[in-house]
């Protein structure tokens, strides 16, 4: 039998605005697609890239990870300037992002994505980052900075000194 508090030390999950929340982060290419899986815990992970070499391969291996992960919300990397204007791939994007909500119907978050493909491709040796980023590592690292991005700003991360929920 339990008593009272029992289970105080037990984690508690934290709750988000989404309970329930399943995540993809987008970094659009016209040659590659990085991904990324983030849900309420918070932790945006990488996926694989995908690297199909017919965009239409690219698209319905996009509909499968979205349906076998039961995704509930796009977090789409957008193209601005470092001035804050949109930048020259920003049609492009729009476009995409129109796709994804008319085909999935689910919401599509835009997230400025300046400068994390500079962050992805800073954490690999310059000698191997030719040979990554035609596998689409570096492009899975930028999506998945896009929805750590997205993430901090749903469910903050609790400060320092303050006890977990």
């Amino acid at each position: 039998m339990r008593g009272p508090g029992a289970n105080e030390f037990a984690p508690q999950p934290r709750a988000g605005p989404n309970p329930a929340m399943q995540c993809l982060g987008i970094d659009y290419g016209t040659r590659r697609i990085g991904l990324s899986y983030g849900d309420e815990i918070g932790v945006a992970t990488p996926l694989p890239a995908l690297v199909q070499p017919d965009p239409e391969q690219r698209w319905q291996a996009l509909g499968e990870v979205v349906r076998r992960r039961r995704i509930t919300d796009l977090v789409l990397g957008y193209p601005y300037n470092m001035d804050g204007t949109a930048g020259f791939k920003a049609k492009e994007v729009d476009a995409f992002a129109a796709r994804l909500r008319e085909t999935f119907g689910l919401p599509v978050h835009l997230v400025d994505e300046r400068l994390t493909s500079y962050e992805a491709e800073s954490s690999i040796a310059k000698p191997r980052r030719r040979e990554l980023r035609a596998s689409g590592l570096v492009d899975s690292r930028a999506a998945t900075i896009i929805l750590q991005d997205y993430l901090d700003q749903k469910i903050p991360p609790p400060a320092a000194g303050d006890p977990e929920p």
